[in-house]
């Protein structure tokens, strides 16, 4: 009998405890840094906007630098033991920052702080490429069915939306009252706490250990191809594979769409809602709202409909909002319905999460992870840009009025981002082959990726030499079955997030770490 403290099974709630504490860590350790470099560092200076920007550079060159190859390594490596070392690797970053910081702040020149902060940035989250795939892998191995897993994106989900709504209002008191010490030091000691839950997961009887599909045994042959080799390994199996080409094109166009959101929405809220400024808090609170009441239901709905029709239906009605929201001018309909907006976003986020998991065989897990998020997340930064940059030049004088319609270039940018995630749900309605073909389709892509042989190194069943995991009430074991019967393929589990950004990090992001 399930315990009523557990959610999904007993590893998978230690695992969700670790993510729950460091993400309320990592939001307070974000909100500190960005305060003191603004009011402290850089106070009164015209560069401080530069300064602070410094601090999202610093995090977005180890996504997109280390992200790529972190995938390589952590295919290796046993992933539990993968994760474990992110975190005592992260506590150690951040427990020298918060000694250094015990020196008064004139102390140090700003350009020596500037540049120790952005260097902790950079390796706490150049540490976190590694953690997020094994983090990936583990939980393919502890949560199975779509159901289960739709369920825990939307739980992993839910807890970074609370994390960003409890962090940022308990950084400001910790900095400005017990002082910046305190708040760093509250950061390190939730990657200590992180630490304890994931070393008590019960690995070995999960498959997450050094014998299990996420442990650091590997193929001679894969071992001896170096680096390069297996990055472009799992290179070529991405591209091999048209599911995961698939849900990452799908991903891309939902950023363009979703991305201009997040930097003309504070303009949207002045100029077109006729808002204070000091309102503008309350449209992020209502999309964190959304996004808890989204991924809280995301795994009944997944179950209702299948991931692969909540993914496109999610899009068309994500799309239909956004172009609703963007003829809005008043403020309270506006808050309302960025709030329904943001429901069904975060719905297809928790849908994509099963097929993603679906789509990625064991052994190419880290290295399909450490090509989506770093795509995803440079389309995220493409998608601010051009929003940006359209806005403030190319747009900056257009405007007028059809029907009775007044349209701007902030609004205007925002109904066309509507349009593409419409798009996308149409790309998604003709590419995403029904729910039980992608697993088929993952199994027979991971056949067909290193076809060099014929006969494969790998510990292989048929059907292109997968492992298969079934389904029942004991405890998972693997074994290389005989290719099933129809009626049995129900039972058959292809294993394979944000993050969260996983999958903490969304597969779509809102904004900007199942």
């Amino acid at each position: 009998m399930t315990p009523r403290l557990t959610l999904i099974n007993r590893d998978y709630t230690r695992l969700w405890f670790g993510q729950a504490v460091s993400s309320v860590g990592d939001a307070v350790f974000s909100t500190t840094l960005v305060l003191w470099v603004a009011t402290v560092l850089a106070k009164g200076e015209p560069w401080a906007p530069v300064a602070v920007s410094g601090v999202v550079v610093a995090s977005s060159v180890a996504v997109l630098v280390i992200g790529p190859l972190a995938g390589v390594f952590v295919d290796r490596w046993d992933k539990r033991a993968t994760m474990l070392r992110s975190e005592a690797l992260r506590g150690a970053l951040v427990a020298v920052l918060t000694a250094v910081t015990f020196l008064p702040a004139d102390a140090l020149p700003t350009g020596v702080w500037l540049a120790l902060i952005y260097t902790t940035v950079l390796l706490l989250h150049a540490a976190g490429q590694f953690f997020s795939p094994a983090r990936f892998a583990v939980l393919a191995d502890l949560v199975t069915g779509d159901a289960d897993r739709a369920r825990a994106a939307g739980i992993g989900q839910a807890t970074g939306e609370t994390a960003w709504i409890i962090g940022p209002p308990l950084a400001a008191p910790l900095l400005f009252t017990a002082g910046l010490q305190w708040a760093l030091l509250f950061n390190g000691l939730s990657y200590a706490l992180s630490y304890v839950a994931i070393r008590s997961i019960g690995a070995r009887e999960r498959g997450t250990g050094s014998a299990g599909p996420s442990g650091a045994q590997q193929p001679a042959g894969r071992q001896q191809g170096g680096l390069r080799g297996e990055f472009t390994d799992g290179l070529r199996f991405f591209a091999s594979s048209r599911f995961l080409v698939a849900l990452l094109l799908l991903s891309v166009i939902g950023q363009f769409g979703v991305g201009a959101l997040g930097t003309l929405n504070v303009f949207f809220a002045t100029d077109n809602l006729h808002a204070d400024a000091h309102l503008y808090g309350y449209l992020g609170m209502a999309m964190g709202v959304g996004g808890i009441t989204g991924a809280l239901g995301g795994g009944r709905v997944v179950q209702w409909l299948g991931a692969r029709r909540t993914t496109w239906i999610g899009l068309l009605v994500s799309g239909v909002l956004l172009i609703a929201y963007s003829r809005q001018t008043g403020f309270l309909s506006g808050v309302a319905l960025l709030f329904v907006f943001t429901v069904p976003l975060t719905l297809l986020n928790t849908a994509m999460s099963p097929l993603l998991l679906a789509a990625a065989p064991p052994d190419y897990r880290g290295r399909v992870m450490a090509v989506f998020y770093p795509v995803t997340r440079l389309a995220s930064m493409l998608a601010a840009a051009l929003s940006g940059w359209l806005a403030g030049s190319v747009l900056r004088d257009v405007g007028g009025s059809l029907g009775g319609l007044r349209f701007g270039p902030v609004d205007m940018i925002i109904a066309a981002s509507g349009v593409i995630v419409l798009l996308a749900g149409v790309f998604a309605m003709a590419a995403l082959p029904a729910t039980e073909g992608a697993e088929e389709t993952a199994e027979k892509t991971a056949g067909k990726a290193v076809s060099r042989p014929k006969t494969r190194p790998f510990a292989h069943g048929p059907r292109g030499g997968r492992l298969t995991r079934k389904r029942t009430d004991m405890p998972e074991t693997e074994t290389t079955n005989p290719e099933p019967e129809p009626h049995e393929r129900e039972d058959i589990e292809v294993v394979a997030h944000a993050d969260d950004e996983e999958l903490s990090a969304c597969v779509i992001n809102r904004s900007n770490d199942l």
